[in-house]
């Protein structure tokens, strides 16, 4: 995989995208997220895990404040600011690496820019809230946009797509189209295909088969399959329980190893300072293969 490599001006600093994988590091600030749900409900445990994640290597931190897990409730913009703003006005002095945040809310978008996040990350790509785009524009922030099939709440009952990357891809082809009237250019966009977010166990592992074809739509690529139900369900033995997300790290290596050579420019993780090697080697891989 020759991956391209794009400019991804922020409001301040600019991040190269493709010479090397960049790291996200995953940290939620709500009660009931899948993984780490509850662990950094206190602002200063929060502040405390956000620089461990830098100190780790992370190159990106992504702050959510509400789960979108399957089955989650939605909450309201008082609440997920409550959770958050605290934290990423601490973070704003402290912290060297961009803080993305993890919303479907624009009231939410413009609150945590002016505080000092760089970048939106919107599960719902633009779906739920499309002044997301306009505030994007307006406080010079790229976005990551992801592909979710349904609702956190819904996600999961099917039905499935009958083709997973048809569906994807429309779905991104959509967002792009609405990314582009409010004004962002595709170097500004990311696009996430949204492993995990209504597609069956067998679609994940499809998406990171041919996600190449993700970058036919000619934006930078997000993946994330951190501590994920799929990988808890292939990596457990015949006849076995699915492993619970604290033992799916093995899983989440070969899963982010594969979408790098797949051509993936950013990954998330929640075990940073153990992705951040696994990204080493496969970067390794990736240059081998393209001369570099």
């Amino acid at each position: 995989m020759d991956r391209r490599h794009f400019v991804w001006k922020l409001a301040d600093r600019e991040l190269l995208l493709g010479e090397r994988t960049l790291l996200m590091g995953v940290l939620n600030i709500t009660p009931d997220s899948f993984s780490d749900g509850g662990a950094y409900l206190d602002s200063g445990a929060a502040v405390a895990r956000a620089l461990q994640i830098e100190h780790d290597g992370a190159d990106i931190l992504d702050i959510g404040g509400e789960s979108t897990r399957p089955g989650s409730t939605p909450i309201s913009v008082h609440e997920e600011l409550r959770r958050i703003l605290p934290v990423i006005e601490i973070l704003s002095g402290k912290l060297h690496i961009p803080i993305s945040v993890d919303t479907q809310k624009a009231e939410v978008a413009e609150a945590v820019l002016a505080a000092g996040a760089e970048i939106l990350n919107d599960v719902s790509a633009l779906r739920v809230d499309p002044r997301l785009a306009n505030v994007a524009v307006q406080g010079r922030a790229p976005m990551i946009l992801m592909h979710m099939r349904g609702a956190p709440q819904t996600m999961h009952r099917g039905p499935f797509a009958r083709d997973v990357m048809r569906d994807s891809l429309s779905g991104l082809r959509a967002a792009l189209v609405n990314a582009k009237r409010a004004g962002l250019g595709k170097s500004q966009v990311l696009l996430d295909p949204g492993i995990g977010f209504g597609k069956t166990h067998e679609q994940n592992f499809e998406i990171l088969a041919r996600l190449p074809e993700f970058a036919r739509l000619g934006c930078p690529i997000v993946i994330g399959t951190s501590r994920k139900s799929f990988l808890g369900k292939a990596l457990a033995g015949p006849g076995e329980p699915d492993l619970p997300s604290g033992e799916r790290l093995l899983g989440t290596a070969t899963t982010v190893t594969a979408s790098i050579l797949g051509g993936a420019h950013i990954v998330r993780g929640h075990d940073v300072a153990e992705i951040v090697r696994v990204v080493r080697v496969a970067d390794a891989i990736l240059d081998a293969g393209t001369g570099e």
